[in-house]
């Protein structure tokens, strides 16, 4: 069985959230403070319900709305899918039949609900759990024992958690793994050990050093038996005092990022091997902490490969959540959540669940590295094609005095004109946050030199991509390309001469003496062409290296540079409150 629904009302930042999953790995994904530590410790309110896991609330906790209305309640619903008839038996009041697919056997799903309620002055809540459609009809202990998860909170000291003791995942894994027989076993061997280590001269004149001395103070009567040896010959004792050495050293010398990894190994393998349980997760906030970004790409992997349990070993369903752009980039998309701030509430959105044209969820996929993750935490985005866009963008958003990352914009390149990979992405069923693209009209004909304030004739990949605006995403076209469109500015020719000159000292010069020569009509035609038209015979100049050095120049005190109007427009339409 996995844990297929929860849904959230009024609990801290979040008025109300559905949030669906998979059996195996989930990624939660957002930026700081969406509400992504609220949604873990909905989980917990049902699968932590040990002391060392349980959730504590109050009502500092109940969610306030736009007009300052406190909620009343908190209120958790899950639905648990994929039972075999063992556990439909161990959940029965908790069923409920889901909707019916012709020639398939109906197939039943289990509703449990958790309600926080006030309950004295001193702004405890206290929790109800029930099943099925009935608040009478109680969640059992019998069932809180079948949900079995272990939460790892931000700062963790994975440790503690490793050290000698009773309850450490250590003694627990050793246990699951042990049947009665290798249990005696164990313990006849550590007797054998233990009784001819005590006929070792130095142990025995130990004991025998302590015991009369203790009898010289306490005399005859009050005298105890005392025996120096490792310990007594008990299993859960012995597991109880199992350290692990990691690199020739104890573990609590070794580092916190390969203490984080060894400490989850141990738990995920506890977790998979318990057949006390009949539902068992792993809850992790953060996984990215302490491990640097090859590591975050191993510890995925491997999460990943664990979601069909090898045999012998029982499902265990996985929760992350993250704000690490790395973290993000290299999880599936299937198994990626976006949490996400719309206007007025906290919002999840699931890329798995869009419905992409052949071939574009696969390019998507392998488009977002670390730079274009940066998509699932921003509050707005721009989008453009390449490099050299990237650098102008960003030169021409300071001329205009707009500081993107203050306006909490992300610059983003999609290499080329990959944008409809993206935009599926962004709308009021997906995340809600605002896009503008910027990209070149690319006029039909190539040879095409449109003048100031001429009607747009954009190609047909241009106008396919406008047919895709909605309410969040806007497009903003050049009149043919970036460069050609900076060109069409008189103010702006000769400072991109200048960028051009420091690029390529010899084409600068000639160029700029066949612009001064031309008419007023074609020297932005001119000055284009002389660049990147230059014939068979001659290379481009390119655009990338020529983007970087004009922005370079046009960020000097004192340079004045015309913005082209559609970027003008692009950066009005992205700030604006």
């Amino acid at each position: 069985m996995y844990l297929a629904e929860l849904s959230i009302e009024g609990f801290r930042k979040i008025g109300k959230l559905d949030l669906r999953f998979r059996s195996g790995l989930n990624v939660l994904v957002g930026a700081n403070n969406v509400g992504k530590t609220a949604i873990v410790d909905a989980l917990r309110a049902l699968l932590s319900t040990s002391d060392e896991g349980a959730l504590r609330v109050d009502d500092l906790d109940l969610h306030v709305n736009n007009a300052g209305l406190r909620a009343s309640h908190i209120l958790f619903r899950y639905v648990f899918r994929d039972l075999s008839v063992e556990e439909e038996a161990d959940f029965f009041a908790a069923l409920k039949p889901q909707p019916k697919i012709d020639g398939e056997p109906q197939k039943y799903e289990a509703h449990l609900c958790v309600r926080f309620v006030p309950f004295n002055t001193g702004g405890r809540l206290r929790p109800k759990r029930w099943c099925g459609d009935h608040e009478e009809n109680a969640v059992t202990s019998e069932m809180l024992e079948e949900l079995r998860a272990v939460y790892l909170p931000p700062l963790r000291d994975p440790a503690s958690g490793l050290r000698p003791s009773r309850t450490s995942q250590i003694a627990r894994l050793i246990d699951r793994l042990s049947d009665d027989g290798a249990k005696r076993d164990i313990v006849d061997a550590l007797t054998t050990f233990d009784d001819e280590l005590a006929k070792k001269a130095p142990v025995a004149k130990t004991q025998k050093a302590i015991t009369e001395r203790h009898e010289e103070m306490v005399g005859t009567l009050l005298k105890q038996k005392m025996k120096v040896g490792l310990t007594p010959p008990d299993f859960q004792r012995l597991a109880a005092r199992l350290a692990l050495e990691v690199e020739n050293l104890e573990v609590e010398l070794n580092g916190l990022g390969f203490n984080n990894l060894i400490y989850m190994a141990v738990i995920l393998s506890e977790l998979s091997l318990n057949p006390d349980a009949a539902y068992k997760a792993l809850i992790v906030e953060e996984p990215e902490a302490h491990l640097h970004p090859q590591l975050q790409a191993i510890l995925l992997q491997y999460l990943e490969s664990k979601e069909k349990p090898a045999q012998g070993e029982r499902a265990v369903q996985v929760f992350v959540t993250s704000h690490s752009p790395n973290f993000a980039s290299i999880a599936s998309l299937d198994s990626v959540g976006c949490i996400h701030q719309s206007s007025s509430s906290t919002q999840s959105f699931f890329p798995r669940e869009v419905e992409f044209e052949k071939g574009k969820k696969e390019k998507l996929q392998r488009y977002l590295d670390v730079t274009r993750a940066e998509l699932f935490f921003a509050r707005r985005i721009i989008f453009v094609e390449g490099a050299a866009e990237l650098f102008m963008v960003s030169a021409l958003a300071k001329k205009l005095k707009i500081d993107l990352r203050k306006q909490s914009v992300s610059l983003l390149s999609t290499e080329g004109l990959n944008f409809d990979s993206f935009l599926p992405l962004f709308g009021e069923n997906a995340l809600n946050v605002r896009v503008a693209i910027i990209s070149d009209g690319d006029p039909p004909e190539p040879k095409s030199y449109p003048k100031l304030g001429d009607p747009p004739v954009r190609s047909a990949t241009a106008n396919g991509l406008k047919a895709k605006e909605n309410v969040f995403i806007k497009t903003f076209f050049a009149q043919k390309t970036l460069e050609y469109d900076l060109a069409l500015q008189p103010e702006n020719r000769a400072v991109m001469l200048d960028a051009l000159e420091e690029l390529h000292g010899v084409i600068g010069k000639d160029l700029r003496k066949a612009v001064e020569n031309a008419a007023d009509a074609d020297k932005a035609r001119e000055l284009f062409s002389g660049m990147f038209e230059r014939g068979d015979t001659k290379s481009n100049v390119q655009k990338g290296a020529y983007a970087q050095a004009l922005a370079h120049a046009i960020a000097k005190d004192g340079v004045d540079i015309k913005v082209p109007p559609y970027i003008e427009q692009a950066l009005e339409f992205i700030v604006k409150e």
